[in-house]
């Protein structure tokens, strides 16, 4: 990537996750990866050829890693394209996302994996790196060619929204994938109990005649999947947890010293399952939003460390996908823009530190992953968001850059605008004066 000029950060908010720090500060940027950082507003006897950028106290962070991002390329482009997921992310704050593996065709050889690199580097926006499919289409019963995709680049395995349901296929996953130092990342979803269910089992879903899930489900599964990954000695990533019984039988498996780590979605910390309201499809997600107390649940997990990263679940559907009676209508929102500012509702309502929040979404899941990222030191890379975490922003899905629109935060009113968003040293977003 082309680079510029050198920039210095000057008046900025600093939040370095790594650290722990949270405080004025100024940042240099040099040929792609930060040259120096102080933790004082200004930089003396800075040269001419520096460009400054005069914060204004705007936070200045390390750029989001988004583990679970789902397009339409390849195979279904008009949801969503590699290029405009890309651009989107960007505006966003978001300077690193991984791509699920479910395309058409899925990503489950090496030879799409650098596909999946080739697009990217042709499109030269943020980084992009592929998942891989845990077994062959991403179907739960043959394994896919896992040492070829790890050694072509994939940076963990996943079925994404499907439940690998056969014990031993997903015991030689968690083992085989071990072998290669890789993650394993699956949807706790007991599939049985889960078929055709479109909300979560309680009052609220009886009254509006949805067909729906037990929350016991998520602990079902996830026990197995602990159990496994207890006795196989592998790396789990538990893939978007939502329940708080889930959450206990998380907890008890981190003290045993199972090698696991949860994702929380944007979605399931920010909506329950009222947010659905008159059948509103946009609030129809996978998994389901849950109870109130489930989300308060996820909302300590976090702020304890419990819940180690949280995603934005990006899954783009058209318009003729959600227009269809609740039940019919496509699972999954677009959130790659929403992300960062619905994130910072959580430390303006909720009152968690910034840079817990900032952690979940950087340096948290850069290190799950491998990733030289999510820091704010000489020599890290350039990957930087500024941000006005104070802003007022009202979202308005048809405004979005997501080729779909479908976006649960729709109308919503949020706080946090992306001024400036750079990758490699290079300015690749900046918003409108």
């Amino acid at each position: 990537m082309a680079r510029s000029q050198p920039i210095a950060f000057l008046d900025a908010r600093l939040v370095d996750p790594e650290t722990g720090y949270d405080g004025p500060g100024a940042a240099i940027v040099v040929e792609g990866v930060i040259a120096d950082v102080v933790r004082r507003p200004q930089i003396d006897s800075l040269s001419g050829d520096i460009r400054r950028i005069d914060c204004g106290g705007a936070m200045l962070a390390p750029g989001l890693v988004d583990l679970r991002v789902k397009t339409g390329e390849p195979g279904a482009e008009p949801k969503e394209t590699l290029k405009s997921a890309s651009r989107a992310a960007a505006a966003g704050g978001v300077t690193a996302i991984v791509i699920q593996p479910d395309t058409d065709p899925a990503i489950d050889d090496p030879a799409m994996v650098d596909f999946i690199f080739r697009r990217a580097r042709d499109i030269e926006l943020v980084h992009v790196y592929p998942a891989g499919a845990a077994t062959r289409r991403c179907e739960g019963q043959r394994i896919a060619e896992l040492g070829l995709m790890r050694e072509a680049g994939a940076v963990y395995f996943t079925d994404a929204d499907r439940t690998i349901a056969d014990s031993k296929v997903f015991r030689r996953v968690l083992s085989y994938a071990n072998g290669f130092g890789a993650a394993v990342a699956h949807r706790p979803a007991d599939p049985y109990l889960s078929v055709g269910a479109c909300a979560t089992e309680g009052e609220f879903a009886g009254r509006m005649g949805l067909p729906s899930v037990p929350a016991i489900a998520e602990r079902i599964m996830l026990e197995r999947d602990l159990a496994l990954a207890e006795i196989t000695g592998g790396r789990l990533i538990v893939d978007q947890i939502t329940t708080e019984g889930a959450l206990e039988s998380l907890k008890r498996a981190k003290d045993r010293g199972v090698r696991v780590a949860a994702t929380a979605s944007i979605n399931h910390l920010s909506f329950n399952e009222l947010d659905i309201g008159d059948y509103r499809t946009f609030a129809r997600l996978d998994p389901p939003l849950r109870a109130e107390a489930d989300r308060q649940a996820l909302i300590a997990g976090l702020a304890s460390g419990l819940v180690e990263v949280v995603v934005s679940a990006h899954a783009p559907a058209p318009a003729e996908d959600k227009r269809l009676p609740f039940a019919e209508a496509a699972p999954g929102g677009v959130g790659l823009e929403t992300l960062l500012p619905a994130l910072l509702s959580l430390h303006h309502e909720g009152g968690i530190s910034l840079v817990t929040l900032i952690r979940a979404v950087t340096l948290a899941p850069a290190r799950l992953i491998g990733l030289d990222a999510g820091r704010m030191a000489p020599g890290a890379p350039a990957d930087l968001v500024l941000c006005d975490i104070g802003a007022p922003l009202r979202i308005d899905a048809d405004k979005l850059i997501s080729k779909s629109k479908n976006s649960p935060f729709d109308g919503r009113r949020l706080q946090g605008r992306v001024l400036l968003t750079m990758v490699g040293g290079r300015i690749v977003h900046q918003a409108e004066a």
